[in-house]
């Protein structure tokens, strides 16, 4: 019984060491990949599909501002001010599911990545501890800056497309660097759904979030990361 005990509390002791050890190392190194591009893989494999893993990290200078703003106004407004955790989005988040409205997420940019580059996909109460646990090192370590940019080039925007560089390639024949306005929001626009929806033509359903999150782009002003305290 002792040694199942002290088996369990090393078990959970790195479970615990290791998120933060890949924090640490995560905030210069970049992201050669993350568990949803292997598990995308082998899916494509086994329904012997074409495999497509295109995923090219650049630094988030090379990133278009239009870009960063886009996914801030259409997955997370309050990306700069919180610290992880958006709590109103996550009250009205839970007041919807409880009137049995649609179910809707509350995670922030800084949940996602926790999620996407250190966690496995699906849904689970451990999975959502450990996103909440490695959330709470990634705001302590990274800056918003290398937040986004870690963001940006891990996520999926389209089948077998990770990162700003790929999708912008892919949707628009260009460099990420070099997305306008519009562009910028048609990538946004898909997130929810990457494998379901398509930034270039879109749909009308697209269209529609475009020109949704475009305004929110208007509304919300230069992005400033510069009130950061350069962790």
């Amino acid at each position: 019984m002792m040694k199942l005990l002290k088996f369990l509390f090393k078990l959970v002791l790195w479970l615990l060491i290791i998120p933060i050890l890949g924090v640490v190392v995560f905030k210069w190194v970049p992201v050669p990949a993350t568990p949803l591009m292997v598990i995308r893989y082998f899916e494509q494999k086994e329904a012997k599909e074409e495999t497509v893993w295109k995923h090219d990290w650049v630094p988030i200078e090379g990133i278009s501002k239009n870009l960063q703003l886009a996914v801030i106004c259409s997955e997370d407004q309050n990306f700069l001010k919180h610290n992880g955790f958006d709590m109103k989005a996550i009250e009205k988040a839970f007041d919807n599911n409880q009137k049995g409205k649609r179910v809707r997420g509350a995670s922030t940019i800084s949940q996602q990545v926790a999620k996407n580059v250190f966690l496995w996909p699906q849904r689970s109460w451990a999975r959502k501890g450990m996103e909440t646990y490695v959330t709470f090192w990634i705001e302590l370590i990274w800056s918003k800056e290398r937040i986004m940019e870690v963001y940006l080039n891990s996520i999926e925007m389209g089948k077998g497309i990770y990162g700003a560089e790929a999708a912008s390639q892919y949707w628009f024949k260009k460099s990420a660097s070099k997305l306008s306005k519009s562009e910028a929001a048609a990538i946004a626009a898909i997130l929810p759904r990457p494998l379901k929806y398509r930034a270039n033509p879109p749909t009308n359903y697209i269209a529609g979030r475009k020109l949704w999150i475009m305004k929110q782009m208007s509304f919300h002003g230069a992005l400033n990361y510069n009130k950061e305290d350069g962790k």
